[in-house]
């Protein structure tokens, strides 16, 4: 933390200011944070993909509690970007759509993460 009258180190990651709020971390990392993985459904979906091979239109709707419309627009904006692929197949007659999350989206997810742990780190940092 700069003392009074000393000049300030535009180095560092974060600024202190009085009452511990954090100024230079937050206000620099937020433009950086990947607007369309930061809406809550979306990064729902991204991080479930993360972590299963794939999963099913009626899986990733079960496990973000959503209805169709909801998960299809934004499934769609996150295809759209290249950050999940879709495979549409039929069971029998019954359509099946199927999600997996690309390596652009891998690596999306992770440059987000680590904006948030930044974020975290700098705010914890008192």
């Amino acid at each position: 933390m700069a003392k009074h009258g000393a000049a300030r180190d535009d180095s560092r990651p974060h600024e202190r200011l009085r009452g511990g709020t954090v100024r230079r971390a937050a206000k620099s990392a937020a433009p950086d944070l990947d607007r369309l993985i930061h809406e809550r459904m979306r990064l729902g979906i991204v991080s479930a993909l993360a972590v299963n091979d794939s999963l099913s239109f009626s899986d990733l709707k079960k496990l973000m509690g959503t209805t169709d419309g909801n998960l299809s627009v934004h499934a769609r904006k996150l295809e759209e970007a290249e950050y999940i692929a879709c495979t549409k197949s039929f069971e029998g007659r019954m359509p099946k759509t199927q999600y997996r999350l690309t390596a652009p989206g891998r690596r999306a997810l992770e440059r987000y993460l680590d904006h948030m742990e930044a974020l975290i780190h700098a705010t914890r940092d008192r």
